[in-house]
């Protein structure tokens, strides 16, 4: 049967085609995925595999579209009717006016703060789903003006642990996070081990639910803190790029989780968000950040002890928890950026000895 697409619909297929081909040419330039197989090696440590992305695997995206999908660009394929609160799309028949829920969403349907752009639909177990994208102006975040600054210690124990100008701290604990990610760890080794077809497809779909988990607990996570510190905030984080997580340190049962949670992500969720509460996140190096006395400013890594989470300065006495510690060295580091410095760091050399 042939069947005679509109000049619009044939772009639409032809760009969402472009745009599997372009991530497959991202996954190749990617490492192959690695985890623990719980087992050790003669000398005691822990034995890791690699699973390496074939062409075969790679180029399924592009070969083989399981889902019903479309990409419709606005005004031409799609338009919004705010009168009747519905959607019109251009088919094969015709233009249809659809019925749609958008639980959460409706200040995004507001045409005099926000610009409409393309629109991906795609249907899952006999729904159909609408990915929207739309844009607002944001006017310039100027960091002299800004009430509030948080300083944000990301890590496992505690996902965020938040100290602010006032002195105040906010510790967001990670381990019911960490034992859940222990539960998809163990189930992913003893699916990794059978080897079969269905395991491997079992194993797949936990990655991806395991992913979606992720992107809820960081959302969830980022909200808060919005909704916490209110606008004209400075969210200070450390800049995690290039750094390595060291592991030696750490408990066995805890490296795999530090090596592959989600922390860049929780970077950007909180980014855009800040950015539409007219506030501001702003990276500071995180080099002496957890071996700094917030007090006296002595700097010396041997004052803070791992195994008890405790940092106690040898010149001063002073006493804290160490991501709590973590967290005012890095608001420290904000303030300084809101007084107008551009690049705060702290010096070893300058500290006090």
């Amino acid at each position: 049967m042939i069947c005679v697409i509109s000049f619009q619909m044939a772009q639409s297929a032809i760009k969402t085609v472009i745009a599997r081909y372009k991530t497959v040419k991202t996954q190749l330039f990617q490492h192959p995925f690695r985890y623990d197989t719980g087992k050790k090696d003669g000398k005691g440590r822990g034995i890791w595999a690699q699973i390496y992305r074939d062409l075969t695997w790679l180029w399924q995206p592009i070969i083989n579209f399981k889902r019903p999908q479309l990409d419709l660009q606005r005004g031409r394929d799609w338009s919004y009717l705010s009168t009747t609160n519905q959607l019109s799309l251009n088919t094969l028949n015709g233009r249809r006016k659809v019925d749609f829920v958008c639980k959460g969403f409706d200040q995004y349907l507001d045409q005099t703060k926000w610009k409409f752009g393309s629109l991906k639909m795609l249907q899952l177990r006999g729904k159909w789903y609408i990915h929207l994208s739309a844009t607002t102006a944001i006017p310039e975040f100027e960091a002299e003006q800004a009430v509030h600054v948080v300083g944000i210690d990301r890590g496992l124990r505690f996902l965020a642990a938040c100290y602010d100008e006032k002195g105040k701290s906010i510790l967001f604990s990670g381990q019911k996070i960490l034992r859940k990610r222990r539960k998809y760890k163990k189930l992913r080794a003893e699916l990794q081990a059978k080897g079969t077809k269905s395991a491997k497809r079992r194993l797949k779909k936990i990655g991806q639910r395991e992913n979606r988990w992720m992107s809820d607990v960081n959302h969830r996570l980022t909200k808060t803190l919005i909704d916490h510190y209110g606008s004209n905030t400075i969210y200070a984080l450390e800049d995690l790029t290039d750094v390595r997580f060291a592991t030696e340190k750490s408990p066995k049962d805890q490296r795999y989780e530090i090596v592959s949670w989600a922390f860049y992500q929780f970077e950007q969720f909180l980014t855009y968000k800040a950015n539409l509460n007219s506030s501001a996140v702003v990276k500071v190096p995180a080099k002496y950040t957890s071996q700094r006395c917030p007090k006296c400013g002595r700097i010396h890594k041997d004052n803070r002890d791992h195994e008890l989470h405790l940092y106690t300065c040898d010149k001063c006495g002073y006493k804290s928890n160490d991501d709590r510690l973590a967290a005012m060295n890095i608001q420290f580091l904000g303030t300084l950026y809101r007084s107008g410095e551009e690049a705060p760091q702290f010096n070893k050399q300058a500290s006090v000895e």
